[in-house]
């Protein structure tokens, strides 16, 4: 949701069911969510508009977000008034360390709550106003049951007890907003199915690793441990350039996309 005159905030995720989770994490807020999928077109953004936090991925096409962030820095003109976070499944204890020295605003670990979100672009924010306008818009109300989560064909589906931890954990009990979201997640599949074909054709196993480290944590968001894990084996064989098991690893994760698409 967009707000007149609203403060803005830079998404830099290449992921676009990442993406689709933050702007609907996002959408009652008043601010205006900026998204881009790589570093120079996060920095034409930033040369054009008054962007008061940049939330980014370190895993990106290209340049990587750490990339973003050094350049920031360098860069009065790109990181004036401009807090960052860093938004990444791959915090290892040498990513951390790496991170240690480049002044950080906060760093988030993927997968995220709604609401820890939310209260990061708050903190970000700092503005009362903000603090007013997200208590109004969340006013307690009165809802009709949210209905059970939908396969691709928008069939009710039962919910699993892993879904109904990932509906606590990811979404604050909203059955709903992750019903949506899981719903546009399984459109993504096949686009995902695609890029992945493609990677592996091509041995292009950089590609195929940014896929295996996005759908990891989509995968766990949505409630799917263990696909989560055979993405999370995929992304350290393709990281270790070891072509039989990224061949293998994405052939079994594939047939978990393509079972739920």
């Amino acid at each position: 949701m967009s707000h007149p005159a609203a403060p803005c905030v830079l998404l830099v995720e290449d992921d676009s069911s990442i993406t689709r989770f933050v702007e609907m994490a996002l959408d009652q807020l008043p601010i205006e969510l900026l998204t881009c999928t790589t570093v120079p077109a996060a920095v034409t953004l930033l040369q054009q508009r008054d962007v008061k936090l940049v939330i980014t991925d370190l895993m990106l096409p290209g340049e990587s977000g750490i990339s973003l962030v050094k350049r920031m820095a360098a860069d009065p003109l790109l990181g004036r008034d401009t807090r960052v976070a860093v938004f990444s499944a791959g915090l290892t204890p040498a990513v951390k360390d790496q991170l240690e020295d480049l002044n950080l605003w906060r760093v988030l670990s993927k997968p995220i709550a709604v609401q820890e979100l939310e209260n990061c672009v708050l903190d970000a924010l700092a503005t009362q106003a903000a603090a007013d306008a997200l208590a109004s818009e969340s006013a307690p109300a009165t809802f009709p049951p949210a209905p059970a989560p939908i396969d691709a064909e928008g069939s009710s589906a039962p919910c699993t007890p892993a879904e109904k931890l990932a509906i606590t954990t990811h979404f604050g009990g909203d059955a709903q907003l992750f019903t949506t979201y899981r719903a546009a997640c399984l459109k993504q599949f096949a686009a995902d199915v695609h890029t992945g074909d493609a990677a592996a054709q091509a041995q292009d196993w950089p590609a195929l690793r940014r896929l295996a480290h996005s759908l990891a944590t989509v995968l766990l968001t949505l409630g799917r441990p263990e696909d989560s894990l055979t993405a999370r084996a995929l992304e350290d064989a393709a990281a270790a350039n070891a072509a039989p098991a990224c061949l293998t690893g994405w052939g079994q994760l594939r047939t978990r996309l393509g079972a739920s698409a």
